[in-house]
């Protein structure tokens, strides 16, 4: 055991004490696809949690996802099963609530999750529209409610490393430059025609406060993030991750400035309206954090497809899902480190459908920081306040492209300064009849009340 996982396996220890002192926390889930089960059966794995409620619009994955709980928990119980998040959230009997939905759902459940008196998992991006997080993060803390956002960087073992041993002590020296970067080709390049939605999915409710398109393959399930309707391109899918491990590692807050440009450049053939290429820069004066991603060509370095390349004069670190790298600019030792796997101490990681194994450890440290922030009602490693600032960066990045300048942040009044343009792109429209959640709007109260400013449970029209 090298000093890392020693550290690591400490602070679990120290995190599975506090949970082991508290009775099973009482468990559900918004959003059962891919990464719901992943977030799900990782907290399964590090916490005696009962998951006793799911929900999701599918009633195929819905089904699945209770028969694959009911295998996976120590009850061997399967959980409820709801159609629609407010009459799950009606019971008021769930201390957590794991939000895992399309980026466009997450504002509307997570509000409501702890206006029901639940401590919330969200997943990131935390919102589509800068209004929608101010919203969460004030219903958060209105509320008294732990959040924790699935920017699970901050839990990467190998991550905490590098900046524990050579961005802390100062051993880039000075940083000018950080460079963030995804060159995955993972833009939707097919084209098929759009159809009846299928008999199990409720598209009416998918679709929700997004504007209604002809329902399309490419839609569902898991692709919905080849259209900026329900989230906010790859920037908002991939940069946020960089970005926000960026802040973490350098201690970043608002950047002062953010400029950003790009477009669909190369994959023209497909349906999918998010850029194929783009660049953004998050000025902070003396620091320059630059993104670039490109769905097309080669990666500058195979080996690091997606992640982030600090530049000091003193040295190099490239940082990466799956390993870090350190270079000094004199002589001296480089040091390379892998992801740490728990594939021994967690078996069924190894057979699990679609498990990103590499991540595994960083989720379930991420939800024992997120228990251990439970315990101690205090804030977690990725708390509510710092997904709004990465969430919301990478937006105002999107906006400066849409409007084609760079965009200040006045952070003290949270707009955009002397740009009333740009400002009024901060809040999306809502679809009738969904109510934006903005601070100073009405908020919810009862899950599905119509004073509550949503509509009544079961789709509209029906």
């Amino acid at each position: 055991m090298n000093r890392r996982q020693f550290l690591y396996s400490g602070a679990a220890g120290l995190a599975a004490a506090q949970v082991r002192d508290q009775k099973p926390k009482r468990v559900g889930l918004i959003g059962c696809g891919w990464y719901g089960k992943c977030d799900l059966f990782r907290l399964i794995q590090v916490a005696p949690v009962e998951v006793v409620s799911l929900c999701d619009v599918d009633r195929d994955m819905l089904s699945r996802a209770a028969e694959m709980v009911a295998g996976r928990q120590a009850s061997k119980k399967k959980p409820r099963t709801y159609a629609d998040y407010r009459e799950m959230l009606k019971e008021k009997d769930l201390d957590i609530v794991l939000v895992a939905t399309p980026d466009h759902w997450h504002a509307l459940a997570m509000i409501a999750a702890v206006e029901a008196g639940a401590d919330v998992y969200v997943q990131k991006p935390i919102s589509v529209d800068v209004l929608e997080g101010q919203a969460m993060l004030a219903a958060a803390r209105k509320h008294g409610r732990v959040v924790q956002v699935g920017t699970q960087r901050r839990s990467t073992p190998h991550l905490a490393e590098a900046r524990d041993n050579f961005l802390r002590p100062g051993k880039l020296g000075r940083i000018g430059l950080v460079e963030i970067y995804c060159y995955y080709h993972m833009r939707a390049r097919e084209n098929p025609p759009d159809t009846a939605p299928p008999p199990y999915l409720d598209y009416e409710m998918w679709t929700g406060p997004a504007p209604l398109r002809p329902y399309n393959q490419l839609v569902h399930p898991r692709r919905w993030r080849a259209f900026m309707e329900y989230g906010n391109g790859i920037v908002g899918d991939m940069c946020i991750h960089m970005f926000d491990m960026v802040r973490w590692m350098l201690d970043l807050g608002w950047p002062q400035r953010i400029s950003s440009s790009g477009g669909i450049l190369v994959e023209k053939e497909s349906k999918a309206n998010i850029s194929d290429t783009q660049e953004a820069t998050f000025d902070y004066d003396d620091l320059k954090v630059f993104w670039q991603h490109r769905t097309w060509g080669h990666p500058p370095d195979p080996k690091y497809p997606w992640g982030a390349t600090f530049y000091g004069d003193k040295g190099t670190l490239k940082a990466g899902v799956f390993s870090y790298d350190f270079t000094p600019v004199e002589k001296g030792e480089t040091v390379h480190r892998d992801v740490t796997y728990e594939l021994e101490q967690y078996p069924e990681d190894k057979t699990e459908e679609a498990l990103e194994r590499h991540v595994a450890p960083a989720i379930r440290y991420h939800m024992q920081n997120f228990l251990a922030a439970i315990a101690s009602r205090s804030k977690p490693v990725a708390d509510i306040e710092q997904g709004y600032i990465s969430t919301t960066s990478c937006i105002l990045a999107n906006l400066a492209m849409k409007v084609g300048r760079t965009l200040t942040w006045d952070a003290g009044r949270q707009r955009i300064a002397q740009d009333e343009e740009a400002n009024r792109l901060l809040r999306r429209a809502y679809r009738q009849p969904w109510v934006h959640p903005e601070v100073g709007s009405r908020q919810f109260t009862e899950p599905g009340s119509p004073a509550a400013g949503v509509p009544a449970p079961g789709p509209p029209g029906r």
